[in-house]
């Protein structure tokens, strides 16, 4: 998984089918959609039981107060206002009881679609066929992964408060319209308004939300590459250059966020001031008819007690036309992580397995032991036209390659096309004959491990960069497998100048450890996996002479069967090759032993001088070395 330079725009795709994809969502588990449903339900309608009961209660007390003045009989009107009073209390604390089990079923359903779209995007960028590279920043794929995979998710929140809202908006329409239907037209006719606008203002609320993302993700970005070039920054003294160029990126976010959140707070803040606009409608129109006797007190109270909540029911679904807006913002940035996938990949059904015992590691396949691998046309152009192209070569199992050539001259994308780690134009591999169909899936241990120019480590501890997790499934095999790794690598005498040995923690991308270090580290844990060919990018870059001989001499000794395929401009690798391949400008233009190409190859002999004599330099072919 790798990000190239320069990559070329994505191409146009579809409108993403935001409904489609949320219905595909909601099918994952059906039962616990229906259940947020009904008990949500449940719960948005039963304020409107509420504010009859509310209304009712105030009307019974002016019958009461009527009776009483009238000297007639107020015990019956009395019991029924109790009986009102009743029914408040008991609904009211009927809500307290279903918000329980409602707010218990909803985080199950959130975080359930949230695993499973982090599944599906997660398994694509390690399991899907082809190159599996990031099109942006590494920054920008753990802002799809947190912000856009969490804005999916609490969309269903909208979803699910649906249908208690329209519920509840169906009710309170109907109790108005039949205390009045004039002024329940002219109440409501602003809210639908709001909606109205919502819908008009869709585009900016996309647009605002889209590059507020992109925003927060150039500054992500930038702070994580500044992290890892802390020394180059410090030689350089750009600090104060690298600090306003941070507060630039800073600033643009800001006026980014700030725009996104403004049009948004100002939606909810109209939304919940047509509360008191409504309520001063309903006095006015409902002045004179006070005074008529055609509004009663109860009349009132009912509308009062309804219009907060009904108004907030009409925001929600003005707020719902943008919520549906950002999150098919979300569904496109998620998109343009699947490359060539569909945009349903991202919702597919898959076991997630939140609870419950996990399932059993599946056991890896059997795999034919390498006798010979071939490699014929191969060809990975980048967007400059640099790369490789219509490289041809072989390798037999025990073979030492040296893939060597000027810097710029296709090494490393060689050994990364030959893998899958970048897409590729045209060329095919056959291992023992077949077929490689699929290089990225395939050339992973116990076949294929590979270590890169600039390996990566993460900030944990030495053993765990090392082993990878693979120390708890068998610890005894792989504390011999961890010895012997580290052996191999020239890192055992190395444990002992760390503070607290195997478990001292490397830092982000080994900052505590020297360069060598790091390179070696990450050797061990390539020969920890144990696979049959061993891909090397210029490992022994940051190595002295003494100990990159050490490390052949150690890799032939103990794994004399190992296939190798190493890039290298270093004599000691070079001594030691079978064969070497000569690169120029992306094509592989000369193939032989280092005595056939240092007799026949000017550009061997510019090579091989250029990197100077070494002490106790041997004859080979009448050439020192």
């Amino acid at each position: 998984m790798t990000t190239l330079p320069q990559a070329p725009p994505a191409p146009a795709r579809p409108p993403v089918p935001t409904l489609a994809l949320m219905r595909r969502l909601f099918a994952y588990n059906p039962g616990l959609f229906a259940r947020n449903l009904g008990l949500w339900g449940l719960f948005h309608t039963a304020p409107a039981l509420f504010s009859f009961a509310v209304g009712e209660i105030f009307t019974r007390l002016s019958v009461f107060e009527k009776l009483k003045i009238g000297g007639q009989s107020t015990q019956g009107a009395l019991v029924s206002v109790w009986v009102m009073v009743g029914v408040f209390a008991v609904a009211r604390l009927a809500r307290y009881g279903v918000f329980l089990f409602a707010f218990r079923a909803f985080i199950q359903l959130w975080y359930t679609l949230d695993a499973l779209v982090r599944r599906n995007l997660l398994a694509y960028l390690l399991l899907a066929q082809g190159s599996r590279r990031l099109p942006d920043t590494p920054a920008e794929a753990i802002s799809r992964f947190r912000d856009d995979v969490e804005d999916v998710a609490g969309y269903t929140e909208v979803w699910i408060d649906s249908a208690g809202f329209v519920l509840y908006t169906l009710v309170a329409l109907t109790l108005m319209v039949r205390v009045d239907p004039l002024i329940t037209v002219v109440v409501c006719a602003p809210l639908l308004l709001m909606v109205v606008v919502v819908q008009r203002l869709s585009p900016t609320i996309r647009s605002y939300r889209r590059r507020m993302r992109e925003a927060t993700a150039r500054v992500t970005d930038f702070v994580g590459e500044t992290f890892a070039a802390v020394s180059a920054v410090k030689l350089s003294g750009q600090q104060g250059d690298m600090v306003a160029h941070l507060g630039q990126l800073g600033e643009t976010r800001r006026h980014a966020a700030m725009r996104d959140v403004l049009l948004t707070e100002l939606i909810k803040g109209v939304n919940s001031n047509m509360i008191a606009v409504a309520t001063g409608l309903v006095l006015l129109l409902g002045a004179s008819r006070f005074r008529t006797g055609g509004l009663s007190i109860g009349d009132f109270v009912l509308f009062a007690a309804l219009l907060p909540r009904l108004t907030g029911s009409m925001g929600f679904f003005g707020d719902m036309i943008a919520r549906h807006r950002r999150t098919g913002v979300s569904f496109e940035r998620m998109n343009r992580l699947l490359q060539d996938a569909g945009v349903e990949r991202i919702v597919e059904h898959h076991p997630i397995y939140l609870e419950g015992e996990l399932p059993p590691i599946p056991a890896l396949p059997e795999v034919r032991a390498l006798e010979r691998l071939e490699v014929r046309g191969l060809s990975a152009l980048y967007p400059n036209g640099r790369g490789v192209e219509d490289a041809s070569f072989s390798l037999a199992r025990g073979e030492f390659v040296v893939v060597t050539g000027r810097i710029g001259s296709g090494k490393t994308t060689l050994l990364r096309a030959l893998l899958g780690l970048v897409p590729q134009t045209a060329g095919e591999r056959f291992w023992n004959g077949e077929a490689v169909t699929d290089p990225a899936s395939f050339f992973v241990p116990p076949r294929s491990a590979y270590t890169a120019q600039l390996p990566q480590l993460f900030s944990e501890s030495l053993r765990e960069n090392v082993m990878m997790g693979a120390d708890e499934l068998d610890p005894n095999a792989a504390s011999i497998r961890l010895d012997r790794a580290l052996k191999l690598a020239v890192m055992d005498t190395d444990i002992a100048q760390l503070g607290q040995g195997l478990e001292t923690r490397v830092g982000a991308r080994g900052v505590k450890l020297s360069g060598g270090q790091v390179q070696r580290a990450a050797v061990a844990r390539m020969l920890a996996r144990e696979a049959d060919l061993l891909v090397f990018d210029d490992v022994s870059s940051a190595l002295d002479a003494a100990t990159e001989a050490q490390l052949w001499a150690g890799l032939f000794a103990e794994r004399s069967g190992t296939t190798c395929l190493v890039v290298s401009h270093r004599r000691a690798a070079l001594l030691r090759a079978d064969r070497i391949l000569l690169m120029e400008q992306g094509r592989v233009t000369d193939a032989g032993t280092l005595p056939e190409l240092l007799g026949r190859s000017a550009e061997m002999r510019e090579l091989w001088a250029d990197d100077g004599v070494e002490p106790g330099g041997v004859e080979l072919g009448g050439v020192e070395a």
